[in-house]
């Protein structure tokens, strides 16, 4: 296990010094090209717990070090030992002994002679004083709830009914979801497969279904066949939302990797182009779209700009813009620890050249439909509402959604989708032009 210890204190090592996990965890693996398929798992998931709990391991850590440690490997180690001494269900004398060969492991430079000494003294330490050492975490919201302070704060303000819930809810692991193309098989018969391969699920609505235990893509019944796809129960609602027609001309901006491209034709009949700005990200799309048998219009291009467009109108836009992703942030941990307060206005004066730049794309009649993954009110409804004062043209519509959807509550909060047992956080807004 101490193979783990060092891939998952490398890969943190990486996101605290401002890497996305997504690239810091396959650089980290790299480095132990021999590591077991079970070692592999492992350290992901000692790197996700980490960075999910980190605020709260930070501040046990930060109390039991006379000064800060120089040497990052080490002190992401004691991180990484940290999470599993509080979270772990590995037994405590066996993580102590295991960071101790991790660290005497390290090389270039190889710690000095001390730190082997070091890293056995702190967690000893750790699991004698815990109890003690837990009484002076309440002082602090973020050892707490493990979220930057500003983060905290700001969810305070906007969410004063939600904000604590939301925390917390931001630290579970998230649901396995997936998505079943009705068009192939019904649900009934789709659960019975499940039910016949012992996988337990649970159909939460609309075409959602919620594994009880997550199962490697390969394993689920029908998803190499494209009778299913995973993607989250939230943001399955933006096909329905589209009001969907046959032989319409719609566009999906900012589509990769594909799920609501792949879920808008598994709906209807459509023409459908799917537009993003990164040829290799479109790549990932028409993959997805080779294994559920589907077409699109794949365009390279970006939304903020009209010089991809050929002038033909579109009678439905789905505008899934990039944002902080602060609602799906169970799923993306480091989002928590990378994230900076200024990234939210920067997020939003990009969408606020996208929804523009769309909208004049939009036929009369037709609907555009704003989405983002994130919980900020900057980047959601306050967005809407100044895009509504400068397009007279535009009115925003009440939402109408199925009655089988009946662990949604979209208009709740006016479009905004608060992270749940079910769902992530997400962002809706449907307009139509006038």
């Amino acid at each position: 296990m101490y193979i783990s210890q060092q891939i998952a204190a490398n890969a943190v090592n990486q996101v605290l010094s401002g890497r996305n996990l997504t690239l810091a965890l396959p650089a980290a693996l790299a480095v132990f090209p021999s590591a077991t398929p079970q070692q592999r798992g492992a350290a992901q998931d000692l790197s996700y717990g980490t960075l999910r709990f980190y605020g709260e391991i930070d501040a046990y850590l930060t109390q039991l070090l006379e000064k800060p440690l120089t040497d990052d490997r080490i002190h992401t180690l004691l991180l990484v030992a940290v999470y599993q001494l509080l979270h772990d269900k590995a037994d405590a004398f066996t993580v102590v002994n295991q960071a101790v060969h991790a660290v005497s492991e390290l090389k270039r430079p190889a710690p000095k002679s001390w730190a082997k000494g070091l890293v056995n003294a702190i967690l000893r330490n750790f699991l004698r004083q815990k109890d003690q050492l837990a009484q002076t975490l309440n002082a602090s919201e973020v050892a707490l709830y493990s979220y930057p302070q500003w983060w905290i704060n700001k969810l305070k303000t906007q969410y004063p009914d939600h904000w604590e819930s939301m925390l917390q809810m931001g630290n579970q692991h998230p649901p396995m979801t997936l998505r079943v193309n009705t068009q192939k098989i019904s649900m009934a018969d789709y659960m019975l497969l499940l039910a016949r391969q012992d996988i337990e699920a649970t159909h939460i609505g609309g075409q959602a279904v919620t594994l009880t235990r997550p199962q490697p893509v390969e394993k689920i019944p029908g998803f190499t066949d494209g009778v299913v796809s995973v993607q989250d129960y939230g943001a399955q609602l933006a096909a329905y939302l589209l009001d969907l027609a046959p032989n319409l001309a719609v566009l999906d901006a900012c589509c990769a990797p594909g799920g609501k491209t792949g879920h808008i034709l598994e709906l209807a009949d459509v023409a459908l182009t799917s537009l993003d700005s990164d040829e290799a990200r479109l790549q990932r799309v028409q993959s997805n779209l080779d294994r559920l048998e589907l077409k699109a219009n794949l365009v390279v291009g970006d939304a903020s700009s009209a010089s991809w467009w050929n002038g033909e109108s579109f009678d439905r836009i789905l505008a899934d813009v990039p944002c902080t992703a602060s609602g799906i942030v169970r799923r993306h941990v480091d989002i928590k620890w990378l994230r900076r307060e200024a990234d939210i206005a920067s997020f939003a004066a990009q969408q606020a050249k996208i929804l523009p730049s769309l909208w004049q794309m939009l036929a009369k009649g037709g609907k555009l439909l704003y989405v983002t993954c994130s919980v900020f009110n900057e980047e959601n409804q306050a967005q809407v509402d100044k895009f509504l004062q400068n397009n007279t043209d535009a009115t925003q519509l009440p939402f109408e959604l199925p009655v089988n959807h009946p662990q949604i509550s979209i208009a709740q909060l006016n479009g905004q989708l608060i992270p749940s047992t079910a769902h992530d956080g997400f962002f809706y807004a449907l307009l139509q032009k006038n």
